[in-house]
């Protein structure tokens, strides 16, 4: 339930948190809010008048506990990189943005021990480059890893492209410190092995997306930083031999670290739209494939011999068409540049319905194949296609407007168009959300096609958590409206 706050509770809060902290922690000035108020897209736009920016836990539990009070809503931002508008404010003004940006401080690196603990305004970028001082690598990238912050990386249980191999932030999360709704700090930092004290509050925040607790640190893993990597490109058939070439190879090694999936058309309009690319290949093939593997020292195969023993049986079994693989460091994210601009290149060749799907791997191919022809036959006149993480089931399944189109194309049809492909998915056993999370976008969705046992348990945890709806309201779950003084 949310209790909704009294017209001049905002403006309590505001002087008193500015009473307490000055100025740099209570912000009041409208230019100063203005950048944060809209989502990453340019889909949602919100309002505040209040953004915070506490620099140390002790500052969070305190702004917390004084919001409880006064029961202001709070919207927990740091990157604030949402694809599903997860992290924008309400458009009423009710809440105040409490930003996470200011505690970015890495508290220490265990290279021993594999083990980094980190504030949540850390930068993902730069934690890798502190890890990678120390000799340890964090094994979790993706193309927003200038901006995205750890805190949200958390929130949202982030993915990217080496899922594969190392898994979602939830495999990575060895221990979390956040804030509670009521002020409370959960100090989990601690990364135990064994830890049997009931429910585990960590994973229970893990993928919430702040709709539980405020993520203020954490504990993370590391793995041995890279030796040596390879990457390769190769034209295949169809995605059912983009499959059994990736059955080959995890068969042979555990070592590969991305397989990604790529269409004619898709490699296409990045060729057409993105400036200095070029086909990795002589000739033109209806699916391709990138692979990543890579060493952690000298003593193991290089990857670039096991990745081009591994193509050659692809070769003989008729899963390859052709191959090459990186020459050089250049040429190597030359190939990424081509996989990571796709959703750019599509968005300069015009409107197009985005969705972050997944279902499982095995199911992946059909999927692909199967689910463009169903939209294209009950969207007349548009064009769907899919690409993504093949080895862990997430599919960028996009839908482009019919030619002439105009620029709200996407927006107006969105309505009718997404719950057709988000009834695909369910009817595949997949999830609407693949690594992007819910959001305000898709919460209409889950709430429409999941189970009732798990709207009912949804629901339950966040009445138990914040029952007055006090964290991002309005984003994965939320509760029914009550009236002050309930």
């Amino acid at each position: 339930m949310t209790a909704t706050p009294s017209p001049d509770a905002i403006h309590s809060f505001a002087r008193a948190a500015h009473a307490r902290f000055g100025p740099k922690v209570a912000v009041t000035d409208a230019d100063a809010i203005a950048p944060w108020l809209t989502d990453w897209r340019g889909r949602y736009q919100g309002a505040a008048s209040l953004l915070l920016q506490p620099g140390t836990t002790a500052e969070v539990a305190e702004l917390v506990a004084l919001a409880a009070a006064l029961r202001v809503p709070l919207v927990p931002q740091g990157g604030n990189t949402s694809m599903v508008g997860g992290a924008t404010p309400p458009a009423d003004g009710s809440a105040a943005i409490l930003s996470l940006r200011r505690m970015n401080r890495v508290r220490r690196i265990d290279p021993d021990a594999g083990i980094a603990v980190a504030e949540a305004g850390v930068i993902l970028s730069d934690l890798h480059d502190t890890a990678l001082a120390q000799g340890r690598r964090f094994p979790l990238t993706l193309g927003a890893k200038g901006s995205a912050t750890l805190g949200g990386l958390v929130s949202t249980n982030a993915g990217g492209t080496q899922v594969l191999r190392f898994g979602t932030m939830r495999g990575l999360v060895l221990g979390l410190e956040a804030v509670l709704p009521d002020g409370s700090v959960h100090d989990g930092l601690a990364p135990l092995k064994k830890d049997n004290r009931g429910y585990d509050l960590n994973q229970l925040l893990i993928g919430a997306e702040g709709t539980l607790g405020i993520v203020t640190a954490a504990t993370l893993g590391l793995v041995a930083a890279l030796h040596s990597r390879a990457v390769a490109w190769a034209g295949v058939e169809s995605p059912h031999a983009a499959l059994a070439l990736l059955r080959l190879f995890e068969a042979a090694t555990d070592r590969l670290e991305s397989f990604e999936i790529v269409p004619a058309h898709s490699l296409g309009l990045v060729l057409d739209h993105i400036p200095d690319t070029r086909a990795p290949l002589s000739a033109p093939h209806p699916w391709h494939v990138l692979i990543e593997m890579g060493a952690s020292d000298a003593e193991q195969e290089p990857p670039a011999a096991l990745i081009e023993r591994l193509l050659a049986t692809g070769l003989e079994r008729g899963l390859v068409r052709d191959a090459t693989i990186a020459a050089s460091e250049a040429q190597a994210e030359a190939f990424w540049k081509l996989r990571d601009s796709i959703s750019e290149a599509e968005r300069a060749s015009g409107p197009a319905l985005q969705h972050d799907i997944s279902v499982p791997v095995a199911a992946m191919p059909d999927f692909m194949i199967e689910g463009a022809r169903a939209v294209e036959a009950a969207f007349p006149g548009t064009s769907a296609g899919a690409f993504g993480h093949l080895g862990d089931g997430n599919v960028h399944f996009h839908v482009r407007a019919p030619a002439g189109a105009d620029r709200d194309w996407a927006k107006t049809q969105s309505a009718i168009i997404s719950p057709f492909v988000h009834d695909l998915v369910v009817a595949a056993g997949g999830s609407i959300s693949a690594e992007h999370g819910i959001g305000q976008m898709k919460r209409d969705e889950l709430a429409r096609l999941s189970s009732p046992a798990r709207l009912h348990a949804l629901a339950a945890i966040k009445q138990g958590l914040d029952p007055d709806n006090l964290f991002n309201p309005g984003k994965l779950v939320t509760l029914a409206p009550r009236r002050a003084g309930q």
